[in-house]
């Protein structure tokens, strides 16, 4: 072989790296969408609701601080408790707002709810755990719980979940199972480096307006999610709108809605393992889940 052919060989073998290396930061990549905050400053503090009932108070500040603390480098994003709204748990605009109730055995452990504008721009969120499966045998130990808050809470960032084959890639944004034989382990409680990574990307341009909130998150809720009788829509499957995604095994599925005033909600369900065990491709709102 020649120079001129070695040379050719190399830079074709350096280039298939440079690809793969692309390819596989894309597959890495998991974002909602091109969902996000609009904020001025590199760095902003996102309010967090408390709207919990004290079983589950310790759960959301450990996520707090895991969600500002990274283990390493730095984070655009820091959260803060505030007092929680408490009007059915609807919408505060500028905030996240955090809930528990016994919401049914209506197959979902975990929901997380985002408004958008300009099909880019969250202007308000909410993250719900549901008692009435958290109060069973089955979900109810620490790491559980622990999990689902600080995975719901953080899709309300923009994140997307790292793996949801039920692997474990010790980050609270997979589908690992910390229940039955694995209720007593702590892997994916929390968020690893990469979900760090992932927020710097998603957040790594300053826009010129801002949609989160320098008030308290007691101010009056949207109309957008508004339901019956105040209640926040997203309890209400048969609101969420149209289902955009489902994982393979069923247990995370994304459903989009258009409000009235132009604006998108698009709802992230956390699925139980007996909601998706009965059909892994089923859209479970319309499944018996007694």
């Amino acid at each position: 072989m020649n120079k001129k052919t070695q040379h050719r060989y190399l830079f074709i073998a350096s280039l298939l790296l440079a690809l793969g290396v692309m390819v596989n930061a894309a597959f890495a990549a998991h974002t909602w969408g091109p969902y996000h905050w609009a904020r001025k400053t590199p760095q902003f503090t996102l309010k967090l609701g408390n709207n919990l009932s004290s079983a589950w108070v310790t759960y959301l500040t450990r996520t707090s601080f895991d969600w500002s603390n990274p283990p390493s480098g730095s984070t655009p994003l820091l959260t803060t408790i505030v007092a929680g709204a408490r009007n059915n748990c609807a919408m505060v605009p500028g905030t996240t707002q955090v809930c528990n109730s016994n919401y049914g055995k209506n197959g979902w452990l975990g929901l997380a709810s985002i408004n958008i504008v300009g099909g880019v721009h969250i202007t308000q969120g909410s993250a719900k755990m549901n008692d009435s499966y958290f109060l069973t045998s089955t979900y109810n130990n620490p790491n559980q719980r622990l999990h689902v808050m600080c995975q719901e809470i953080a899709h309300t960032f923009g994140l997307d979940h790292q793996s949801t084959d039920g692997s474990s890639q010790n980050s609270c944004m997979d589908y690992f199972s910390n229940t039955g034989a694995n209720a007593g382990s702590t892997l994916s409680t929390k968020p690893n480096p990469h979900d760090f990574a992932q927020l710097n990307l998603i957040y790594s341009h300053l826009d010129t307006t801002t949609t989160v909130s320098a008030t308290t998150a007691t101010s009056s809720s949207s109309s957008n999610n508004n339901g019956a009788n105040g209640r926040d829509k997203s309890e209400d499957s048969n609101q969420w709108g149209t289902l955009m995604r489902q994982s393979n095994n069923g247990r995370s599925s994304e459903y989009e809605s258009f409000n009235r005033d132009g604006s998108i909600t698009a709802t992230h369900v956390f699925w139980t393992l007996e909601a998706a065990a009965k059909c892994k491709g089923c859209d479970h709102r319309y499944e018996d889940h007694q």
